[in-house]
């Protein structure tokens, strides 16, 4: 009889704009071996098509629709993160500037729209060993993730982050502008109808604001461990078979 494999665990992280969600996500996905799952890129990927579509970021319904009729692949990269497939057209890069990361917050409020990519990210997930981030992964696409983080930071340092990642264009946004839009999407995000952003009532909230990348992946690396081993010793013990 073939031994069947325990499946891997998954990991949510949650967290505002700016938090480092992508980086830690990257950063323990190949530590451990995992799935990196960036559900900030398929909201990427759908607000790039409305913009190429001229559809409305306020029609819930034409962007339903657009999704349906989207095909969204994320593709393990050479170095940290994914590479984005938006109708097998590469818009890893594309997908980064400024006007698709406005339009992705308000693509992303509309209840079909989430429903959408819920349903879509839990079947990526669902063999577990994945690590995914974004806004509502440990209260809404996996509210039974064996591991979930909240990273959180203070707007004025989220907002450095944010300016720091910046291509270095002449016509990039100075600081008080890109800090003035990160509060902006912060208010989006966390006043929302459907799916709030808000840590799940058992999740780790870990303030990055006076730590270090290599600190915070430690911190969770330590909450990851214990749960490990918590599993182990729960799994009720096997049954010897009778001679």
């Amino acid at each position: 009889m073939t031994k069947q494999r325990a499946r891997r665990p998954v990991i949510a992280i949650d967290g505002p704009a700016g938090a480092g969600k992508s980086t830690l996500a990257a950063r323990l996905a190949k530590k451990l071996g995992y799935v990196n799952l960036e559900s900030g890129a398929m909201y990427r990927a759908l607000a790039l098509r409305a913009i190429e579509a001229g559809i409305s970021f306020d029609d819930e319904a034409a962007l339903t629709a657009l999704a349906r009729g989207s095909r969204i692949e994320l593709q393990p990269a050479a170095g940290e993160g994914n590479r984005v497939l938006l109708d097998g057209r590469d818009v890893s890069r594309r997908i980064r500037e400024q006007d698709v990361t406005d339009a992705s917050s308000r693509v992303s409020v509309h209840p079909a729209v989430r429903e959408w990519m819920v349903a879509r990210q839990r079947e990526l997930g669902a063999r577990g060993g994945v690590i995914m981030e974004g806004r509502d992964i440990g209260t809404q696409v996996f509210p039974d993730a064996e591991v979930k983080i909240f990273l959180d930071a203070a707007p004025e340092v989220r907002g450095q982050r944010r300016f720091r990642q910046q291509p270095g264009e002449a016509a990039a946004p100075p600081p008080e502008e890109v800090l003035d839009e990160l509060r902006a999407r912060d208010l989006r995000d966390r006043s929302r109808t459907h799916s709030p952003l808000a840590p799940a009532p058992d999740a780790l909230v870990l303030d990055s604001t006076a730590l270090s990348l290599d600190q915070v992946v430690a911190r969770v690396e330590a909450v990851l461990a214990g749960k490990l081993s918590a599993a182990r010793t729960r799994r009720p013990p096997r049954t010897a078979r009778p001679r």
